[in-house]
């Protein structure tokens, strides 16, 4: 598994979700001028990286099914 590279992808989408979901966080627990000036803009960042790892790891299920 993990020497498929179509796997690795998928990691790789989740773990940037991951990281943009975090910085939010970070930037909202720290407040101040960086949430005020940041915080929609990496949300919006999370949802469109939240898309593609969705459509990543659909096309994983349904490749590796047999599709």
């Amino acid at each position: 598994m993990i020497s498929d590279p179509l796997f690795i992808l998928v990691a790789v989408a989740v773990l940037v979700v991951l990281f943009i979901l975090l910085t939010g966080i970070g930037g909202f627990a720290k407040g101040g001028d960086f949430n005020r000036k940041h915080a929609n803009r990496i949300m919006r960042y999370r949802i469109y990286a939240q898309f593609v790892a969705i459509l990543v790891v659909l096309l994983y299920v349904y490749l590796r099914r047999g599709g």
